[in-house]
């Protein structure tokens, strides 16, 4: 069992961030904003896929426009994007944002901050300060040399002295950077200095193949080490795998059920069937399930059921036919060109089963 950081906990709309809550899931819609009816169908597919807040880019008052119908429809809780213009951060919040990204150092004087957050107070809005290894301040540069582990939590602090002397303490921080080792150094040395949540990721991880071993490298050793209130995986491209692969970080560490785990060998010389194919197409039916269930795909009968004893379901493969098992118990032999039908009755039955005992 993975002992969580103590943090503060705060609410984003009807999220809860910190303390005991869950680790939500968050993502990042692609679409201009200004498209309302585009962004949400995209948030709505980020919502099928189980993300727990979205994030909106507001970089002009037609995205802030564009805002107040999504807000109203959203499925989930929307943060909205602001970078250097504090009008945009205001109309945002009129939209009706459940939360706002924004750096108070960077949108002006302490006027423009202070309207910012007495908006953001009376609708008990959170602010997520984000720093960013790329765009560190230019005095801090000089003084470390390089972005730094300390260059960067030095910046997040200077963003939050600014709101914590307006009374303000609805507070979440990122302090992100492509460099794995760069970025888990920041996000200890920012956990050992307060209790705020700390809402990680791996910023510019890449595609959906390299940016996923980034992600799960860097944000699945700080969960591990009880950091992390809130994650972001982001990956190049459509923003549902995002959601996914976070899920399965999560998954893989006991930190949240969602849908289904898929268990399979590296075969060896012992297997006798094409166990990637079977493997493959149990993965692609599986996606349709969104009850947690973990479902094993082996590739001999002499270890399968023994190895995936745990699974709550699987099947093991021989010559031209294999073992159907439930918690490693064999229930029945059937030919290979049914083992995936077999399977799925299985499941289906489990399934049944799980919801009249409800």
């Amino acid at each position: 069992m993975i002992e969580r950081r103590k943090t503060r906990q705060l609410h984003v709309g009807s999220v809860a961030v910190g303390g005991d809550a869950p680790i939500a899931v968050q993502s990042m819609t692609n679409t201009h904003t200004d498209d309302a009816a585009a962004t949400l169908e995209q948030i709505q597919r980020l919502a099928d896929a189980g993300c727990d807040i979205i994030r909106c880019a507001v970089p002009d008052m037609a995205a802030a426009e564009g805002l107040k119908t999504i807000c109203k429809e959203s499925p989930v809780p929307v943060i909205a994007d602001i970078h250097f213009d504090y009008k945009l951060a205001l109309a945002a919040i009129e939209a009706g944002v459940d939360g706002l990204r924004l750096n108070p150092g960077n949108i002006g004087g302490e006027e423009k901050v202070r309207a910012v957050v007495e908006a953001a107070k009376e609708r008990n809005i959170p602010i997520r300060i984000g720093v960013n290894a790329g765009s560190l301040p230019k005095d801090l540069l000089e003084k470390y040399g390089h972005p730094t582990a300390e260059a960067l939590v030095e910046a997040a602090w200077r963003h939050v002295r600014i709101l914590e002397a307006m009374d303000y303490r609805n507070i979440k921080i990122s302090l992100k950077a492509h460099d794995v080792p760069l970025t888990l150094e920041a996000y200890r040395l920012m956990a050992a200095q307060c209790d705020y949540p700390l809402h990680v990721g791996i910023t510019e991880a890449g595609t959906v193949n390299s940016g996923i071993i980034k992600s799960a490298v860097g944000i699945g050793t700080l969960l591990a080490e009880g950091i992390g209130d809130t994650i972001r995986v982001s990956l190049t491209g459509d923003p549902v795998n995002e959601v996914r692969v976070a899920y399965d970080i999560l998954k893989s560490l006991g930190l949240r059920e969602h849908g289904p785990t898929l268990i399979s060998c590296p075969t060896c010389g012992r297997t006798r069937i094409s166990l990637e194919k079977l493997a493959l197409e149990v993965e692609r039916r599986l996606a349709d399930v969104e009850e947690p269930i973990t479902v094993a795909v082996m590739g001999c009968v002499v270890n399968g059921p023994g190895e995936a004893r745990e699974a709550d379901v699987g099947i093991a493969g021989g010559i031209g036919e294999g073992l159907v098992f439930r918690k490693g118990e064999i229930l029945r032999k059937v030919p290979e060109d049914q083992l995936v039908s077999e399977l799925f009755a299985e499941i289906d039955k489990i399934l049944l089963e799980r919801k009249v005992s409800r």
